[in-house]
């Protein structure tokens, strides 16, 4: 009898540290915000009306109020209960969607993704709940996110007994975004990256930032914790990485996506193997 295979998170992990986020996450959640204000940008660069919207990320409110301001009839959606039952929207896993096909014609997702057991399921699913010709962006946090917090967890881990563990996320590129953006069914797939850059006085800066932005670890299994020998040697590994200043400049990688769901009023590729589309393309308004 076939086996499905380990998941990388903790799924009712995931939804317990989402649920202790929403206490602070004014005060921590800006790298969601900057990611939802990035995705409203560039909606505001498709020349299209969208009616029905299914936003993934209730954490914060601003991309269904912006909608909502449009004149849309918005569904939130996030795997907490808590920011769920704040937006007045449905309590779910991004690879476990509770919707009809076709149920929408816009799906945004802000800074869920990157902790999705399933990616290439949620995206089929993005891609599945979308009319023909509907439009899905979202935005996350990639590969090449917090080198100096990896760097000073592998100083603490080396520090040890125990040997090196899995303490952060593994983390998708926008080459391979794009690739399971495409092989999900999507139509002139895009994916690109920005990086943000961020200061910190120390990690406990850079920790709760994580822990009340919806960031937290999330993965399967334990890690072993760390020894006080170990936790001194993280902070100081991570104080080590500061600028003249004193203060450590943390990054963010983030991935940015967009496809359309497959209509046969679309462009058609110029050739077999274009996986991605130029930006000025697939945000064209549909003749």
């Amino acid at each position: 009898m076939a086996t499905s295979p380990p998941e990388p998170f903790d799924r009712a992990r995931r939804r317990i540290r989402r649920d202790r986020a929403m206490a602070r996450f004014g005060g921590h959640g800006f790298l969601a915000r900057h990611i939802a204000d990035e995705l409203l940008a560039r909606l505001e660069m498709v020349e299209r009306t969208f009616s029905r919207a299914l936003v993934l990320g209730a954490a914060d409110d601003r991309i269904a109020t912006a909608l909502r301001a449009q004149d849309m009839m918005v569904v939130s959606a996030d795997a907490s209960f808590v920011a769920a039952k704040a937006a007045g929207g449905i309590q779910c896993d991004e690879d476990r969607l509770p919707f009809a096909d076709g149920a929408f014609d816009l799906v945004v997702s802000a800074g869920v993704l990157d902790s999705v057991n399933d990616l290439p399921g949620a995206l089929l699913l993005a891609r599945r709940v979308l009319r023909p010709d509907g439009l899905f962006i979202a935005g996350f946090a990639g590969a090449g996110s917090l080198p100096r917090l990896r760097a000073a967890m592998l100083a603490a881990d080396l520090a040890g007994s125990k040997g090196v563990a899995p303490r952060i996320h593994p983390q998708v590129d926008v080459r391979s975004a794009g690739d399971l953006l495409a092989r999900a069914g999507f139509s002139l797939p895009v994916a690109d990256g920005e990086t943000l850059d961020v200061r910190y006085g120390g990690l406990d800066g850079l920790l709760a930032d994580l822990r009340f932005g919806g960031l937290g670890g999330v993965l399967a299994g334990t890690p072993p914790h760390f020894s006080g020998l170990q936790a001194a040697t993280a902070y100081s590994a991570f104080a080590a990485q500061a600028d003249p200043d004193g203060r450590v400049t943390e990054t963010f990688a983030l991935v940015y996506l967009i496809g359309w769901a497959p209509d046969v009023s679309q462009p058609k590729p110029a050739r077999r193997g274009s996986a991605v589309a130029s930006l000025a393309d697939a945000l064209k308004p549909r003749s």
